[in-house]
């Protein structure tokens, strides 16, 4: 027993005189992986799924323990093939977080490289009149679904669509979701400040169980195309004349068309802003610095 305790104090000791920097670096790299798949899994049905994979690791551990033959080649082939079998059940989830992964590098190739003036000259005319439209839908309780696209492409919900790529103005919003138009029922799905398509299908939502059992199907389709995009959705309810907005999985409501436009320019245009702000201090730094160098290359030389 002495023995064991001393061998115990002599591998924690050797531990942490091995213990090195890039191993703090390494265990929170793991804590912040293991917290983002945590978050990602949690109120779905992934979330039930790991619950029963640890119940069979469980069974496992004790069969093992225990030495259960059968129970431990049970429990052992069930865990191989739950690998497989986790790829199909999670594809989803697993779709969704490396979509959020990409938002994620997106959002950083932005932030250095700056975007497109004129895509943010395009989204600055294109605000205003997404808030005049939606007040002007809200007021005469027309139903709108309005995408509009960020980083993320989405390319499969544009081609079950008609091609429009068109100015955005009041009156052409107001055509396509007159109640007897061919394309009222779909979504409209805007790309750099233009309207690209609209009669666009988009994807029901995963978490079908924690969506508020009133909400209409624009609602959940609004809230299922921001769960597997970077998109923000405008939602006009046919019922209640209200303004909602999707973003990230989540609904928020009762906007006006002024917290409307205020929401929109935040997301739209303001880190646009302040990425060309950045780039133009950057180069008015290097110009600096260059004039400086050729500054005191031409001063002349003191005699001595």
């Amino acid at each position: 027993m002495l023995l064991d305790i001393s061998n115990l104090l002599n591998a924690i000791n050797s531990g942490i005189h091995t213990f090195k920097f890039k191993d703090i670096a390494d265990i929170l790299f793991l804590t912040f992986l293991l917290y983002a798949v945590f978050r990602l899994l949690r109120e779905t049905r992934a979330g039930q799924l790991i619950k029963g994979i640890g119940v069979l690791a469980v069974v496992y551990a004790i069969s093992s323990f225990a030495d259960l033959r059968a129970m431990k080649f049970i429990s052992e082939n069930a865990l191989k093939a739950g690998t497989v079998a986790i790829l199909v059940l999670f594809q989803p989830e697993i779709r969704r977080m490396l979509d959020r992964f990409g938002q994620t590098t997106s959002r950083i190739s932005q932030m250095t490289f700056g975007s497109r003036d004129e895509v943010t000259r395009q989204w600055e005319n294109a605000i205003p009149v997404l808030g005049e439209t939606a007040k002007m839908l809200s007021d005469s309780s027309t139903g709108a679904l309005i995408v509009l696209e960020r980083s993320t492409k989405l390319g499969e919900q544009i081609l079950n669509g008609t091609m429009l790529n068109a100015t955005p103005s009041k009156e052409l919003f107001g055509n396509l979701f007159y109640n007897k138009a061919p394309l009222h029922d779909g979504a409209i799905i805007m790309r750099d400040g233009l309207i690209l398509a609209a009669g666009c299908k988009l994807p029901l939502p995963q978490k079908h169980d924690t969506i508020d059992k009133s909400l209409g199907t624009r609602h959940r389709a609004a809230i299922g195309m921001s769960e597997v995009s970077d998109a923000v959705v405008i939602v006009v309810s046919e019922e209640t004349g209200r303004i909602s907005v999707a973003q990230n999985g989540v609904l928020s409501r009762e906007f006006t068309q002024e917290s409307l436009e205020k929401l929109l320019y935040k997301i739209l245009i303001q880190p646009s802003k302040e990425s060309l702000r950045a780039k133009a201090l950057n180069r008015f730094q290097l110009l600096g610095g260059k004039n400086r160098q050729n500054a005191s290359a031409e001063q002349p030389e003191k005699e001595e």
